[in-house]
């Protein structure tokens, strides 16, 4: 004889692909604002630590060829709080040291080296070997060459509105750092950015 007893909560939910389904999209956005939103509040999330200065305008235009080229689907900039990771690639990454960064470039792939501290770890001149031939410099590199950014160069012109669109979210530059932004790439490869950029990396708390 069939039971006529209405199902129990939990098995409206299981047996309602509807009904799970928003309890489930209800959960995650919930547990969602619980864990993020009070990251926008706490001090150590959104202010910048001692020392730490925005990218100059050659920095940010390096930084910029960095995304371009993909170089964060190998390279993390976030090194984990971990015996072997502080070991091998110096103190753990800090929320206010990526403050100035849009979007940052925290990772948790990492088929290259962890490059957050790599600022002055090698010279100028290594770096830009490094980038136009990885294998003469480390024979067991997996990294593809990039000599184009030898003479592709850098446009001034675009230069003054990045650092503008920056200081609009937050970032503090100057009016004279905008204004000299243009005459500071001036002739500067985007391997000369780039060098600058990766030479900056992990130097604001050494």
């Amino acid at each position: 004889m069939a039971s006529n007893k209405a199902p129990a909560g939990h098995e409206k939910i299981e047996t309602s692909n509807f009904l799970m389904i928003v309890l489930i999209l209800i959960t995650l956005v919930v547990g969602g604002l619980v864990e993020i939103v009070p990251l926008f509040f706490q001090r150590s999330t959104t202010q910048a630590v001692e020392g730490l200065k925005p990218y100059t305008a050659l920095q940010l235009a390096g930084r910029d060829v960095y995304i371009r080229e993909g170089c964060y689907n190998c390279h993390s900039q976030m090194v984990r709080p971990f015996r072997a990771e502080t070991l091998r690639y110096g103190a753990i990454s800090k929320a206010g040291e990526f403050v100035y960064d849009h979007p940052f470039q925290w990772g948790s792939k990492r088929t290259g080296p962890d490059l957050h501290r790599v600022g002055g770890k090698y010279s100028d001149e290594w770096q830009r070997l490094h980038l136009i031939s990885p294998r003469d410099l480390v024979p067991e590199s997996n990294m593809p060459a990039y000599p184009w950014l030898e003479t592709a160069m850098v446009d001034p012109d675009g230069m003054a509105p990045k650092l503008t669109a920056l200081r609009r979210i937050g970032v503090p530059y100057t009016d004279a750092e905008v204004a000299g932004a243009a005459e500071q790439v001036k002739g500067k490869s985007e391997l000369d950015a780039l060098v600058a950029y990766l030479q900056v990396l992990g130097t604001a708390t050494k």
